[in-house]
């Protein structure tokens, strides 16, 4: 899926949210971009607040996300995807 073309809706994001075994915060990269955005890591803590800057922001999503089942996970380190698989 090409998530900057086709960017996951706020439903779509929560339910990653749901399958992902970490904090909410985990799936927003801290980036260049975070940073040039004048954003604070400590606003996005939640949920909710992850979901709403997601769905502004695509490009802040930490990528890859691996998805299988009912679980998913990020996919850095590439660890994570082979516990997951």
């Amino acid at each position: 899926m090409q998530y900057l073309k086709t960017p996951l809706d706020e439903d779509a994001l929560r339910e990653i949210l749901g399958m992902v075994d970490a904090s909410p915060g985990d799936l927003v990269r801290k980036d260049k971009h975070f940073k040039d955005l004048g954003l604070n890591a400590a606003d996005y803590t939640t949920v909710d607040a992850v979901v709403k800057l997601l769905a502004e922001h695509p490009r802040l999503m930490q990528r890859p996300i691996a998805v299988r089942g009912a679980r998913a996970v990020i996919g850095r380190p590439s660890e994570n995807v082979e516990e997951l698989l």
